[in-house]
Parts: C-alpha cells; sequence; structure tokens
C-alpha cells in the first residue's frame, strides 16, 4: 500500500462522531482534493480537444493519410501509453515521469504542425499523454479520511470527466476560429501542460511514493480479479465507443442533423447527472454487486434509444444510458484501487482506462451496422462476466471505522 500523506491526513475520528453521509462539500474541504480535482481536469483537457484539434490541423488525403487516421492513431497511442507509463510511476514516482511525459507530449503535438512528420507527432503525443486519470486516484486513497470519502470522490471525478468532452472540443473550435487550427493545436499542448504541472507540485504529488513491488511483467495482471474486471470493462466500453455512431444513424434517419452533435451532449449531460447523484449517498451492497448492476442498466439504458419514435423522444432517452455510465466507472475505479497488488496501483489505473480505451474502439469501429444488435449484447456480457466472478470485489462500500463498528455489534 501507498505511504500515506502525512500532511493531508486528518486525525482519526471516533466512531461515534463519524458521519453517516459524506457529501461533496466534505470531500472537496479535504485540503488539496479542490486542487487536484481542477489540476487533473485541465491535464486530462487534451482528451477532448486533441482529436478536434488534430483533424482541423491535419492533412487531407495523401501525405501519411487522412486527418481522421490522425486522430484514431492519437487515441490509439494513448491507450498503449498509459499502462507503460503507470508502470514508470509505480517504480519512479509522480513527480518526474508526470513532467517529463507532459513535456514530450507538448513536443509531439507541436511535431503534428511539421510537414512529414505528422503521423510521428500523433504518435508521441499519445504514447505521452500522462496518466492522470490514474494518478488521481491513487491519490484519493491516502488523502481521503475514510473509504465512504474516497467513493464520493471517485464518483465527484467520475461525473466531473464528462466536462473534458464536452469543453474541450469547444475550446478547441474556439481558439481555432479566434486564431487558427495551428494555434488550437498549440493550446491543447499547453493545457495539458499546465494542468499537469498544478498536480506534480501540490503537495499529496510530491509526498506520494512508490511502494516497493516484486518484479514481474505482469503486474496488475496477476490478480484474477482484475482481469476478469477488465474483460467485463472491455464489454462495457463498446457502447461507450458506439454513442457517435448511434448519433449519426439516428440523424439520418429523421434527417436532423443536429442530433449528430446534440445526442453525445446528452449522453454526457445524464452522465454527470448520474455519477453526482451516485455520490449523494452510501448505497447498500458491494463494490461488485454496484458494478454488476449498473452493467445491466447501462445495457438496457438504450432501449428506449433504438426504439425512439422521433428526435425528441431520442433526446429524452439519451439520458438514460448515460445516467448509468458515471456511476458505473466510479464504481470500477474502486474496485480497481482496492484490489490492485501492492506497487501497482497506477499502472491497474491506466490499465483499466486502456480496456475501457479498447471496448471504446470497437464500438466506434461498428459504425455502419446494427448498433441495436452491438450496445446490448456488449453491456449485458459484461453484467454476466461480473455475475461469474462475483467475489472478486465483495466489500461493503462503508468507511473502514465503520465496517469494525458494525462487525463488534453484529
Amino acid at each position: 500500500m501507498h505511504r500515506s500523506v502525512t500532511t493531508a491526513t486528518p486525525e482519526p475520528t471516533a466512531p461515534h462522531t463519524l458521519p453517516t453521509v459524506v457529501r461533496y462539500r466534505d470531500v472537496l474541504r479535504v485540503p488539496h482534493a479542490a486542487r487536484l480535482l481542477i489540476s487533473t481536469l485541465m491535464g486530462r483537457l487534451p482528451s477532448g480537444m486533441a482529436p478536434l484539434a488534430i483533424v482541423l490541423t491535419g492533412p487531407g488525403d495523401g501525405g501519411y493519410g487522412t486527418a481522421g487516421m490522425l486522430a484514431a492513431v492519437y487515441l490509439l497511442a494513448n491507450a498503449a501509453g498509459g499502462p507503460p507509463l503507470g508502470r514508470l510511476i509505480d517504480r519512479l514516482g509522480q513527480t518526474r515521469v508526470l513532467t517529463v511525459s507532459a513535456l514530450v507530449a507538448g513536443a509531439g503535438f507541436a511535431l503534428i504542425l511539421v510537414d512529414d512528420a505528422q503521423m510521428l507527432g500523433a504518435v508521441v503525443a499519445g504514447l505521452s499523454r500522462p496518466p492522470l486519470d490514474a494518478t488521481l486516484r491513487c491519490l484519493w486513497k491516502p488523502l481521503m479520511p475514510s473509504r465512504e470519502h474516497e467513493r464520493v470522490a471517485l464518483s465527484l471525478d467520475a461525473a466531473t470527466q464528462e466536462l473534458i468532452y464536452i469543453a474541450g472540443p469547444l475550446l478547441a473550435a474556439a481558439v481555432a476560429w479566434a486564431t487558427s487550427a495551428q494555434w488550437a493545436l498549440l493550446a491543447t499542448a499547453a493545457v495539458g501542460l499546465a494542468g499537469t504541472l498544478l498536480v506534480v507540485t501540490s503537495s499529496p504529488s510530491r509526498a506520494w511514493r512508490p511502494t516497493p513491488r516484486t518484479a514481474d511483467w505482469l503486474g496488475p495482471l496477476r490478480s484474477v480479479g482484475l482481469r476478469r474486471l477488465y474483460a467485463a470493462m472491455v464489454c462495457a466500453g463498446v457502447p461507450m465507443g458506439a454513442i457517435v455512431p448511434v448519433a449519426v444513424q439516428t440523424a439520418d434517419r429523421w434527417q436532423a442533423p443536429e442530433l449528430a452533435g446534440a445526442l453525445p451532449a446528452v449522453v454526457s449531460v445524464g452522465a454527470a447527472i448520474g455519477g453526482l447523484v451516485y455520490g449523494t449517498r452510501s448505497w447498500p451492497g458491494s463494490a461488485s454487486r454496484h458494478l454488476t448492476v449498473l452493467c445491466a442498466v447501462w445495457a438496457a439504458g438504450w432501449l428506449p434509444l433504438l426504439a425512439a419514435t422521433g428526435p425528441a423522444t431520442a433526446v429524452a432517452a439519451g439520458l438514460l444510458p448515460g445516467a448509468a455510465m458515471a456511476p458505473l466507472l466510479s464504481a470500477a475505479y474502486l474496485i480497481t484501487g482496492h484490489l490492485a497488488p501492492d506497487g501497482t496501483t497506477t499502472e491497474a489505473g491506466a490499465l483499466l482506462v486502456a480496456a475501457l480505451d479498447i471496448g471504446c474502439a470497437v464500438g466506434t469501429a461498428a459504425a455502419g451496422t446494427d448498433l441495436g444488435l452491438l450496445l446490448l449484447p456488449a453491456g449485458g456480457t459484461a453484467a454476466l462476466i461480473l455475475l461469474a466472478a462475483r467475489p472478486i470485489a465483495d466489500r461493503p462500500l462503508l468507511p473502514p471505522t465503520a465496517s469494525a463498528e458494525a462487525r463488534k455489534t453484529s
């Protein structure tokens, strides 16, 4: 287990004074929590900005390929680069790895502006994107005074990360409109670097130290529970990647081109609402049970959208699958953090993101197929995998002291 950040860990709370409900304000009042949340959101904005900025900047047909291919290469490189960087962080600490990776990613974005180096730039920028998602989730655990605080922090993180995919493209488009597409790409690099520097200069990040681990190639994959979780998340990621193809097909069905942008935005709004609601109370049951139910709801939530009878009902129905998405991610992050073998927490979180990215790639590549036959079985398969492996994380979502008190009185 990673060493606690002594400057941020509060005094032990007596069981009789422990709050039964942890609210978002309780999490944000923990020293450094608000800064970490805001700075990691800033550092992750390139995930939302870069695809559009690359498309606006990249070549047409010719050279190394189309602008869309450049954006796809960047996204695939993101998935490939996260786990190795996570392993480096688990061995060397956050400061050096995050700083160097942010600088290299910025250089990669600059390379995209150079003729005959655009593909190389997209690969470099993607492979070296700092794994701030996994980094932040490693910091929540030692920073928060109880497991319930950690759960609420993860819910807040999962809900607010939807802003990345709403604000990111808007910011890239605004910079390109006000200046040029080239400046939009450079702004993407600058925002990512600034956010990363805010993270690595924070006290929790500087105080975080790796836990010694046994050298092995498998890392987190030696955990049977995590392997099953990753397999489930590949399936759960398929509908996430299919959101844009679904939106395009829906727009074509009713000849309403505005739905191509409106539906993904509505799903993101639903995710933000669902994530915030999920974190407002302590739900009964274990984390694995939550995730199993949420995967089933995530699959079934697409039925009203696929059966919508017009643009208005399609927009309203888009809220339903979105409402399950952020809570699903929150539960998966919580399970990952508590199943990761010692010394592999960052890599475990990065592998979870990679598993979701692989599923997203499958869902996106399925454009033009009968998406109804893809969305429901994929989400349902995730639930079935988790049902077959319920013991992987059968832990109540209660603060540790509260759990101990409950055992004494039972």
